[in-house]
């Protein structure tokens, strides 16, 4: 019997810490999102940073929901976009928010077209990012004042199964952002890994905005808040909940679920072709 209590009050201590950490975490996402959300503050972006704003990806979805935010905020605006079509319709109607993802899950090895698919999402979601940066930076240095966003996405912060190619291209955007933010905020300049979960987007191919799928519009309104309080953000109450709860849980049983989730989507969609 006594030796066993050595045993009995060591697996009372890490219990008891376990508890308390996670006390703490929680603890510090609530008095986050009470800082970010629940009093009233003000988007960190407008016309004191210089006139104009850099939106790319502005036609559909989140790029564009910033580029109307941003033009509420008084200032001007260059919008980049792969259709000319849609980009005359976007600016008649009124950051580096640009991305391609998987038209649905997959095997990395049965990605149809794998070649052109490895390309295209380094290009656009790891290149073009690098390259805009490069391109905006040495103007935000010399009026050292700036603000740069990136949206990256919630598959950034854990890795997803079916979605490799895209997972790792979004982890490449936090991953940048997080250090040109460190590199350069001693110079004024304000860098943000925007990390959503599914929004009512096209590219996430949903079309009806739930309470944790929110429109774009309505994700961006919130995103907007965290901008200059937080360099790394899921951008949305309800995400940055979903974010907090998955970081909790043991790695093998986050992939495990995330895989089954992959393959019911890859099912559904691969059903459906196959009755078209």
């Amino acid at each position: 019997m006594e030796s066993s209590l050595p045993a009995a009050d060591f697996l009372y201590w890490v219990g008891a810490g376990t508890v308390a950490y996670l006390a703490l975490r929680i603890s510090y996402s609530l008095l986050t999102a009470l800082q970010v959300w629940g009093l009233g503050h003000e988007p960190g972006v407008g016309p004191e940073l210089g006139e104009w704003a850099v939106v790319t990806g502005s036609t559909d979805g989140i790029g564009k929901s910033y580029a109307e935010e941003l033009a509420k905020c008084g200032m001007k605006l260059v919008l980049i976009s792969r259709s000319q079509d849609k980009l005359n319709q976007v600016s008649s109607e009124i950051m580096n928010n640009v991305g391609v993802s998987y038209m649905y899950p997959e095997y990395f090895l049965d990605i149809p077209d794998l070649d052109s698919t490895i390309k295209k999402l380094i290009n656009v979601n790891i290149l073009s990012v690098c390259k805009m940066t490069q391109l905006v930076l040495p103007g935000m240095v010399e009026r050292s004042k700036g603000v740069i966003l990136n949206i990256s996405s919630a598959s950034g912060m854990f890795p997803v199964p079916l979605l490799t190619i895209y997972s790792a291209t979004k982890t490449f955007v936090d991953f940048f952002s997080q250090c040109i933010h460190e590199e350069y905020k001693s110079k004024g300049i304000f860098v943000q890994s925007v990390l959503p979960f599914f929004v009512a987007t096209k590219m996430a191919q949903v079309r009806k905005a739930t309470l944790h799928i929110p429109s774009s519009d309505t994700y961006v309104k919130a995103a907007m808040k965290t901008v200059g309080l937080r360099s790394r953000t899921n951008g949305y109450p309800i995400h940055s909940l979903m974010g907090a709860v998955i970081s909790l849980l043991p790695s093998w049983l986050y992939l495990k679920m995330c895989l089954n989730f992959g393959k019911s989507m890859r099912a559904r969609y691969l059903k459906k072709a196959k009755k078209n």
